[in-house]
């Protein structure tokens, strides 16, 4: 019986050696964190006056922040995913281009922008196809933030799209 115990808590305990720790987040940690900050439901009006929502929420054990983007354009929300990947915010885009770009968060030495630069793509049929390619978060206030997409396209970006975002009420 004694014996019985002994290997269970030493099974137990070489499971959680091999588990190791997890990754040190470090300043990435603290640009996720102003990201969760934007968990609920907001709203914005685009250049055709048309209404554009956006939700925020936290999932998979506090990990991720799913963005979820609703515009009268397209019929199916675009999603964004938010991640740590060590100690940078990464992020893949689930575009209505049928297209899956991912950026990284870049350093600012201003605490209320945050700024995602493209690194690599699924599912995009060459280099110079349409793909989003930056996107730009300024934190004005709790109720208030914008987002800059700049798309680019044969190796070209186009003016960003602005969208000044009010959290619903």
């Amino acid at each position: 019986m004694k014996l019985t115990i002994l290997a269970a808590i030493f099974a137990l305990s070489a499971a959680n050696l091999l588990a190791g720790d997890p990754p040190n987040p470090g300043k990435g940690a603290a640009q996720l964190d102003k990201l969760k900050g934007l968990e609920g439901s907001w709203q914005a009006t685009g250049k055709d006056g048309n209404p554009i929502h956006v939700s925020y929420k936290i999932v998979s054990a506090g990990s991720t922040l799913m963005e979820t983007l609703d515009m009268a354009e397209h019929k199916e929300s675009m999603v964004t995913l938010y991640h740590l990947n060590g100690d940078q915010v990464m992020l893949t885009h689930y575009c209505s281009m049928g297209n899956q770009p991912r950026m990284k968060a870049m350093s600012s030495k201003d605490e209320n922008t945050l700024a995602f630069s493209f690194v690599d793509a699924t599912n995009l049929s060459s280099p110079d196809a349409a793909h989003m390619h930056k996107v730009v978060f300024t934190f004005k206030d709790n109720d208030h933030f914008t987002q800059e997409w700049t798309m680019r396209d044969k190796g070209k970006d186009a003016p960003p799209t602005v969208f000044n975002f009010e959290r619903a009420k």
